[in-house]
């Protein structure tokens, strides 16, 4: 038994195919899996927030959202994506804030518009639908990326509109940026920007913006990128329990694998 699950393995390696690593936890890069080869990411997000418990106290509470996504190379410089998200409840509490996703499914496209150095600023279209439970979605990314040597830029002007089953929609402006530096193949740290408006109306909408560092692991098949980020405005807030989504601090790690 031992030496068939040990087989299996040394296939699986052998059949593995280099990543292609999210720079950043928020910001995408312009680059895609190539044609014929894909990626398998899991992303974790976990802001500490404040929720209602049963007995209608306000309680410190690790918000959660989890998101995996499938990507997959159709053309040379063309990705499709296929998301799951979800946003866990948890039935001993009355109210937990809702963070940036939902539960649903996403599907989207990545087009690169040209090899990566033939322009002076690589530059990629996304565009991308989602179906959550209470709304559907539209969104669409364009993705500026350039690098000079070791140090690499990176910033995505990001909206989305928000369909409501209840028949409302809100309008998301999510721009993001940063900068990486390749300290070894391996190990590249960074530090990265993000804001959050909606015209939802109430101060979820923001805009919040957020600051933090960032590190990225690779190796070829495999990679890690994570952020730690602190929220730059209403810093002496206090939270309101059950409603207020933004912390103080947000944390995001994508786990991901070539195949």
């Amino acid at each position: 038994m031992r030496k068939w699950l040990f087989s299996l393995l040394l296939v699986m390696l052998a059949g593995s195919a280099e990543a292609t690593p999210k720079p950043l936890p928020f910001t995408y890069g312009a680059d895609t899996n190539p044609k014929g080869h894909g990626e398998v990411e899991q992303y974790v997000d976990m802001v500490p927030v404040v929720a209602v418990s049963g007995s209608g106290a306000p309680v410190r509470y690790l918000a959660t959202q989890f998101q995996t996504e499938v990507e997959y190379g159709l053309l040379k410089n063309l990705e499709v994506g296929l998301y799951a998200a979800i946003m866990p409840s948890d039935s001993s509490y009355v109210a937990i804030p809702q963070l940036t996703e939902g539960t649903g499914a996403k599907q989207r496209l990545r087009w690169r518009l040209a090899d990566p150095g033939d322009w002076p600023i690589d530059v990629a279209l996304y565009g991308e639908v989602t179906e959550f439970t209470s709304e559907i979605e539209l969104e669409w990314k364009l993705i500026l990326d350039r690098s000079f040597g070791k140090l690499r830029l990176l910033a995505n002007a990001w909206f989305e509109e928000e369909f409501y089953f209840d028949g409302t929609t809100e309008f998301v402006a999510n721009p993001t940026a940063g900068v990486t530096y390749q300290v070894t193949p391996i190990f590249s740290p960074g530090i990265e920007w993000w804001m959050r408006y909606d015209t939802g109306g109430d101060w979820n909408g923001g805009p919040h913006q957020y600051v933090g560092p960032t590190m990225r692991i690779n190796f070829g098949e495999f990679f890690w990128t994570t952020g730690l980020y602190v929220r730059l405005d209403d810093v002496g807030r206090k939270l309101t329990p059950g409603e207020d989504a933004f912390g103080p601090i947000w944390f995001r790690s994508i786990v991901g694998f070539g195949f």
